[in-house]
């Protein structure tokens, strides 16, 4: 049988899949397999992107959903000129570019860091809501498409229902998913733990959905046009394919369909690789081989998508001339340039809670940071978000102009959908929840860490301080979990996460200010839900809040020589500033106190800074709402820390105050005892 030149890039695509696997005796060969003739087609007729010119804003992005193909990512993209053979026959090991699951490098064509199931394609959706963000402000000429693709593993993971309620919702048309429904998953057939009907759960969140043979290449060609028609919904082509296509047995018989291949090479699932290979049209011998006419296809295709290109920027310069001022706002949002704003000029409240201090500094925001879009897991008057929500409007279908997206009730989604807005860029992704709520969130924190994405997470209730709601919602060992990120160095060797607990409202004011500043690692703002009597400053507080800027500062400092240094971040410090009056008055004590926003950021000043600010030899005492751990690399061995070793209670907090000794007569007598 004469095959068509799709099938054959398709098998071409098959072959060096199943090679890379084979190569290294580790991966997934079976769905990759599968899933080659859709993206085939995706990639030789409809993405539209820029082969010169790979990070050009207004190019349509692939997001993988599940990374364990990243096989056939990698071949497809060799097959488009950004892989040698080289790199595809080092699959998997050390220092190569194609790691085992995909590490996002858009000038090689991989937008997304995938792995974790359900999380590539909610990014996806995030990319979605910032492209309609930026086409409401600057114009249709700049749309174009989010594709993703799912596996049944991806549909399965909880995520999905936030992903796909959010994205029929709000109506993104620009939203196309492909669905390699395959039956198989990796230790059973999905008959063995499903029997949901998944295009009426899609059809109900308010997607068209179509299904497919998804090895046919003219189905999935006519999907594609009718996805690309759609104007209303987001569109779902479950395709249902063959796990393994084309694997055949060291006897020739059939070996497809067969869950061995979806998580090990053919060698070792129980098929030929050889057979295989052949049946293919592939050598087995040479199997790093692009076919002349597949090589034919893509070179075409990367002229037409030159040429495309081409005249789309050459309707931008056009638009950019009539529009100079929006031009230079445009450029201005997908820079790396921290957008101008004068934080010396908010207005605090004394003594005020740090999330109110922050709901202050967001309300000036909006208007002014014009490409900030802030979300809320539906606590936005809890979390006070809603001080930037009051000067805007949350988005809805047809209407992306407002600026604030209410997620509902879905943490781990919302932080996925900030990772998709920065993959996307030219979007600041700003969200918020309770503290507690962190753990379903790390997930996707942890991608946004390993991505160097600048996401800002608005954390508050910070502490035992949330009172009658009781231990489910009084995070203790939230802050250690997440301060582990500052310990942890990114692959260029920085700190991977900016982590701030600001201890009163104009520390808050300067907490903002390093967080939009930060544009290389995501930050989190630590913030109380209490009111915070004010540090003791002289002269102009938000110029001495500045030293936050180094991680930690001395808040107060005694004449000469401090007998002992207190220790510790958020509203602790102004517990010590409390004990360290008792200590003066009666003891006559000469007291240093600390505030330590941020660890990971004080460990990168200098040694001589961080020895001024916590001397050497001098006995530290900690004060912190969460497990003493969180303190003990500040106040060493030989000092001692005051924190909870339990979960909280339910009370009032200045019962809870009391009854856990977080207060100025604990703080003296715990000194007192320290120092003998």
């Amino acid at each position: 049988m004469n095959k068509g030149i799709e099938t054959i890039a398709a098998d071409n695509i098959r072959i060096l899949a199943a090679a890379m696997v084979e190569k290294a005796k580790s991966g997934h060969p079976g769905g990759a397999m599968g899933g080659a003739d859709f993206i085939n087609i995706l990639f030789t007729e409809f993405l539209n992107y820029d082969p010169s010119d790979m990070t050009w804003i207004n190019r349509d992005r692939f997001f993988l959903d599940p990374g364990h193909m990243s096989p056939m990512l990698y071949a497809t993209l060799s097959l488009a000129g950004f892989y040698s053979m080289e790199d595809l026959s080092n699959f998997r090991q050390w220092g190569s570019v194609t790691p085992g699951h995909p590490e996002v490098d858009v000038l090689r064509g991989v937008e997304n860091t995938s792995g974790p199931l359900g999380q590539g394609h909610t990014m996806a959706v995030g990319a979605a809501i910032a492209e309609r963000f930026l086409a409401e402000r600057f114009g249709e000429w700049m749309s174009h498409k989010i594709y993703t693709y799912i596996s049944d593993g991806g549909v399965q993971e909880e995520i999905s229902q936030g992903a796909g309620r959010i994205a029929g919702f709000l109506g993104l048309s620009n939203l196309i998913m492909f669905f390699d429904s395959n039956d198989i998953q990796l230790s059973t057939d999905t008959d063995a733990v499903t029997k949901e009907d998944t295009a009426k759960k899609y059809e109900a969140w308010g997607w068209n959905v179509m299904t497919i043979t998804g090895n046919d290449v003219d189905q999935i060609r006519q999907a594609l046009k009718k996805a690309n028609a759609e104007k209303e919904k987001p569109t779902l082509i479950i395709g249902k394919t063959i796990m393994g296509l084309g694997a055949l047995t060291a006897a020739g018989e059939n070996f497809e369909r067969k869950c061995a291949t979806h998580g090990m090479p053919l060698g070792e699932a129980g098929a030929s690789f050889e057979l295989s290979i052949k049946n293919l049209g592939g050598n087995p011998e040479n199997p790093f081989v692009i076919f002349d006419e597949v090589k034919s296809l893509y070179e075409k295709r990367k002229t037409v998508l030159i040429n495309s290109a081409a005249a789309k920027k050459a309707e931008m310069k056009e638009w950019e001339t009539a529009n100079a001022a929006l031009a230079a706002k445009l450029n201005l949002f997908f820079s790396k340039n921290t957008p101008e704003f004068d934080f010396s000029a908010i207005a605090q409240k004394d003594n005020s809670a740090t999330r109110a201090a922050s709901s202050a500094v967001l309300a000036e925001f909006a208007g002014k940071v014009e490409n900030m879009i802030v979300s809320s897991a539906d606590l936005s008057n809890s979390d006070k978000t809603d001080g930037f929500l009051k000067k805007t409007r949350a988005f809805k279908k047809g209407d992306f102009s407002g600026s604030f997206l209410q997620a509902g009730v879905s943490e781990l989604t919302m932080a996925c959908l900030a990772n998709g807005m920065a993959l996307h860029g030219g979007v600041i992704p700003v969200c918020g929840t309770f503290f507690v709520f962190s753990d379903y969130m790390k997930p996707a924190v942890r991608l946004a860490v390993l991505m160097e994405l600048p996401v800002k997470y608005v954390w508050t209730h910070d502490a035992f301080r949330v009172g009658e709601d009781g231990p489910t919602h009084q995070p203790v060992e939230q802050e250690a979990q997440i301060r582990l990120l500052e310990k942890l160095k990114n692959h260029k060797g920085h700190n991977s996460m900016l982590v701030l607990r600001p201890a009163d409202a104009n520390e808050t004011t300067v907490a903002w200010k390093m967080a939009l500043e930060n544009n290389h690692t995501p930050t989190a703002l630590i913030l109380s839900r209490q009111n915070i009597t004010n540090l003791p400053v002289e002269g102009n507080r938000y110029e001495s809040a500045l030293q936050a800027e180094k991680g930690a500062y001395i808040v107060s400092k005694p004449e000469g020589k401090p007998d002992v240094v207190l220790v510790a971040s958020g509203s602790e410090v102004a517990t010590l500033v409390e004990g360290a009056k008792l200590l003066k008055e009666k003891d006559n004590l000469k007291v240093q106190v600390v505030s330590v926003p941020s660890e990971g950021l004080f460990r990168s000043q200098s040694k001589e800074y961080q020895s001024g600010v916590l001397p050497v030899g001098i006995p530290r005492f900690g004060m912190t709402a969460g497990l003493p751990v969180t303190l003990e690399g500040l106040v060493g061995e030989n000092g001692k820390i005051w924190g909870l070793e339990s979960f909280g209670f339910s009370a009032p907090y200045t019962v809870l105050d009391k009854k856990l000794g977080f207060n100025g007569e604990n703080v003296y007598n715990q000194v007192k005892e320290m120092l003998g």
